[in-house]
């Protein structure tokens, strides 16, 4: 895809920042050391293995204590994506061409940080393996997390089917053909399209909010901490409210259908951990 395309075509526009801001650095979260790090404060030792394990919901971690580690993520999350706004906002409209690129991009990176965080915290599987590459299954799981982000129904619907097929295969990878030639894809492509568009709107809002030296940055800082917060929110509300959070459907075989502990767990080791995503290491937040 060229550049031209990319700017006529909402939707190839849109795939083509997310793939970009998949590549840069620090963006891609590395599963195990940040569920470590996220539920440490929270949850025994044998909690988080199991977690790191399997899943969250399957170490019998309550959607409490999910939701606690999901605010430290999103507070941690706003204030780095806010000050680096404000930062690109101080040197005034004569360093737009360079600065509001560089914002749209640590804006959609930090919507990438978040969005794998409240993943794997509401017990979705790894969304990137090794490598630059991201595949088409993370490309339109990642699509539909930032539709639910940008408010769209259709997306909320998406992420729910996705889900729920998961659940019923007790899964631990994304459902590919569901995401890239199945009912979903359609929703994925329609969504991608949308947030193409919403894209122009914000590169417009943020080059006015750039232009006066200084004051600049105050504005963009602010309107990257009013737009982001909300759409994290919005995100870790949807996730929490879907089958994959449940117990009873992340529990080995042998175990009660219900939740309930009628036998005796199955060791975290029997299940084999899961592979971890990616070589990047997560910083000092949780």
């Amino acid at each position: 895809m060229n550049q031209g395309e990319a700017g006529e075509n909402p939707e190839s526009r849109f795939s083509a920042v997310l793939v970009g801001a998949a590549r840069l650095p620090g963006v891609r979260i590395h599963r195990e050391t940040y569920l470590r790090k996220a539920l440490s404060r929270y949850c025994t030792e044998d909690e988080i293995s199991r977690a790191v394990a399997e899943t969250p919901a399957a170490a019998g971690i309550s959607l409490d204590v999910l939701d606690k580690a999901a605010n430290d993520s999103i507070r941690y999350e706003t204030a780095k994506a806010s000050a680096l706004s404000a930062a690109a906002g101080l040197p005034g409209v004569f360093a737009l061409p360079a600065t509001v690129p560089a914002d749209m991009a640590q804006y959609f990176g930090h919507m990438l940080r978040i969005s794998q965080k409240l993943a794997y915290l509401y017990s979705w599987p790894d969304l990137f393996s090794d490598g630059d590459d991201v595949d088409d299954a993370t490309k339109a799981v990642l699509t539909l997390f930032f539709g639910v982000m940008f408010g769209t129904q259709s997306a909320n619907a998406a992420v729910g089917r996705v889900a729920g097929l998961m659940a019923e295969q007790v899964a631990k990878k994304l459902p590919q053909k569901a995401l890239t030639q199945g009912v979903v894809y359609p929703i994925v492509k329609k969504v991608a399209a949308y947030i193409g568009v919403e894209m122009s709107k914000q590169t417009f809002a943020k080059s006015v909010s750039k232009a006066i030296p200084v004051v600049g940055a105050a504005l963009s800082g602010g309107l990257t901490f009013a737009t982001y917060r909300p759409m994290a929110k919005r995100l870790q509300k949807h996730l929490a409210s879907l089958e994959l959070t449940k117990p009873a459907h992340r529990v080995p075989d042998g175990q009660a259908a219900d939740g309930r502990e009628d036998s005796a767990p199955v060791p975290p080791g029997q299940r084999g951990a899961d592979a971890t995503a990616s070589p990047v290491r997560e910083e000092a937040q949780g």
